[in-house]
């Protein structure tokens, strides 16, 4: 008789499985609460202490771990030396193993967890049988996901055993899983470390090991272009608020720059805590405000840049309301995709059946706004290796604020500083960004020196550059930087400071009335 090895943590479904294998000649063996479930749903199961002679110990910590049951998993069936050892001691193999793990990855995303109950949630006899079966996967079917259940019954019922493809297929995907498990525990232990004198937990920089848990979202299209292939990861356990988490309600399949271009968006716009909307272009954004409304924010960030922002991806800071939706829809536009809080109904339909590009509107819907601490780390992917640093979650205090000229910046001036301050973080350095009126009114980034993207953001300013303010995501070399804002009209400057050539540029702005802060931070993106 063929005999099948269940132990499970999560349950769903495995009272029906079980039934299905006893009916087609299975005998069951299992072992603690799994046992209890089987026999609950009237099953004839056999106690995994009844084979290995030994009873349940320590907890449940040692039950599995014994020759018993691992010699009726890797003994293969073609090798009569194998078949002579199982026969000598008594053993029966096992024909099928279904398995999985205590949930380590959902007790420690939990903010109380303790490091005891942490520890105690590490599975050590799950692994092991899912890691031997797989490992003499030609001979046993490894079953460690209940969505595999009815596909192993249908083969089992057809032909009355797996097919070697799917043995295989399925031995693949438990190494994945308990790597995957493994990674987890290994971010966990590293992450905290528990100290013998006090009960806190600590956490440390960087590892000396990076273990990234991604699983495979989708496929795309293609990537940046057509001739390179492309697919979207995210984290086993994405942050609420991220990208990743977010649900896409409506249109066409995201591409790989949509989901980069959405992220940016999404990024900036979650600056602001009054409402705020901003358009994004080829990683830059060309167009940012926040205002009393929503749909006044859209408009201002949309107007911001009448060229740029066709075909742009829209975020915005809130539930997109019909008033805003309004404003997206208007005679001349066109756009990719948008992410939002959510979306009013009307709203929604309105951007659906938007005439010429609705339909293929990709409409993303996060739920919340993000916790920007719990997103980790920046991972920057380099030939054979990954750049690791923190996130640029730096945001400036008044304290921070040192106003290194004769003039200080009026409130309305203080207010559109700190609002080109938050738009140059998003824009990749060298990066210079002009606001005026709560909007980013014009854009420079991506330069090889720091006065081209200055001459480039009041190029695209234009009149609006006349009595704006203007931040720098790091210091002026020269004063030429500020010498072409002067000359714009540009009445305010936000700079990190720390040239050798930082007095050239105060007197500068002192001769020509301008209002200089140095932040004492810098924002390069690169």
């Amino acid at each position: 008789m063929k005999q099948a090895l269940i132990s499970v943590s999560d349950k769903s479904g495995v009272a029906d499985f079980a039934r299905a294998l006893s009916e087609l000649g299975f005998a069951l063996l299992s072992t603690g609460g799994t046992a209890k479930t089987l026999r609950a749903a009237g099953l004839e199961v056999r106690d995994v202490a009844d084979v290995t002679g030994f009873p349940e110990m320590m907890d449940g910590r040692v039950k599995t771990l014994h020759p018993a049951i691992h010699g009726g998993l890797l003994a293969r069936r073609d090798t009569d030396a194998h078949m002579e050892a199982l026969a000598s001691h008594q053993i029966a193999p096992i024909d099928l193993v279904c398995v999985n793990l205590y949930p380590f990855e959902k007790t420690v995303a939990r903010e109380d967890v303790s490091d005891e109950e942490a520890i105690e949630n590490i599975d050590i006899g799950g692994p092991s049988m899912l890691r031997s079966g797989a490992k003499n996967f030609e001979s046993v079917t490894v079953v460690v996901d209940p969505n595999d259940y009815d596909r192993v019954l249908e083969q089992l019922k057809n032909t009355g055993d797996a097919t070697l493809k799917l043995r295989r297929e399925l031995a693949t995907k438990v190494y994945s899983h308990t790597s995957n498990y493994d990674r987890a525990i290994t971010n966990y232990l590293t992450k905290t470390s528990a100290t013998t004198s006090e009960a806190t937990q600590t956490e440390t920089a960087f590892a000396p090991t990076l273990n990234l848990q991604l699983e495979k979202a989708q496929d795309l299209r293609y990537g940046e272009n057509p001739h390179q292939r492309g697919a979207f990861y995210r984290e086993i356990q994405p942050p609420s608020g991220s990208l990743a988490s977010a649900k896409q309600v409506s249109g066409i399949a995201l591409s790989f720059v949509n989901l980069f271009d959405l992220d940016g968006a999404w990024n900036l716009v979650c600056e602001f805590s009054q409402p705020a909307a901003c358009i994004v272009k080829h990683a830059n954004p060309c167009g940012c405000a926040q205002a009393e409304t929503l749909a006044e924010a859209f408009s201002k960030a949309r107007d911001a840049d009448s060229i740029s922002r066709f075909g742009g991806i829209i975020a915005v800071n809130r539930v997109l309301d019909v008033a805003t939706a309004n404003e997206i829809i208007v005679k001349n536009s066109m756009y990719h995709a948008i992410i939002a809080v959510g979306y009013e109904a009307e709203a929604l339909e309105l951007l659906k059946n938007r005439s010429g590009w609705g339909a293929d509107l990709r409409l993303l819907e996060t739920g919340s706004l993000p916790d920007k601490t719990a997103f980790g780390q920046d991972w920057k992917r380099v030939s054979g290796g990954v750049l690791v640093q923190d996130l640029d979650t730096h945001e400036l205090a008044e304290s921070d604020l040192k106003v290194v000229t004769q003039r200080a910046p009026s409130e309305s001036e203080l207010v559109d500083l700190l609002h080109a301050w938050k738009c140059v973080k998003h824009l990749k350095s060298n990066a210079i960004a002009i606001a005026k009126n709560g909007s980013l009114v014009g854009a420079g980034a991506g330069q090889m020196n720091r006065v081209s993207s200055v001459k480039l953001a009041i190029e695209q300013a234009a009149e609006n550059a006349r009595g704006a303010s203007l931040a720098s995501d790091a210091f002026f070399p020269f004063d030429d930087g500020p010498q072409a804002a002067a000359t714009a009209g540009i009445t305010a400057i936000i700079q990190p400071g720390g040239s050798n050539r930082d007095a050239d540029s105060i007197a500068l702005c002192d001769r020509e009335n301008i209002a200089m802060i140095f932040a004492g931070v810098r924002h390069f993106k690169h």
